[in-house]
């Protein structure tokens, strides 16, 4: 995950809102959502936002600490 500014988003990433009841804005790369981890939690959000994404972005319902520690898990990979 990547610090930057409020809006911006360097080529080959994506952003994306994540939480339960407070969303938190984080920077992936693209190469995230391949993996089969990953993919689960998009299932998650379309499950529970189909295509409507309250955050005007992709939004996914998990708690912060699980993002985190998954996406520390595959940048190592």
């Amino acid at each position: 995950m990547l610090p930057l500014r409020s809006n911006e988003v360097p080529k080959g990433h994506l952003a994306v809102y994540v939480g339960e009841n407070e969303m938190k804005r984080f920077v992936i790369p693209l190469s995230y959502l391949n993996h089969p981890s990953f993919q689960e939690l998009l299932f998650q959000a379309e499950q529970e936002f189909g295509f409507h994404h309250p955050m005007g972005g992709l939004t996914i319902p998990c708690r912060e600490d699980l993002f985190v520690d998954l996406t520390s898990r595959l940048s190592r990979t």
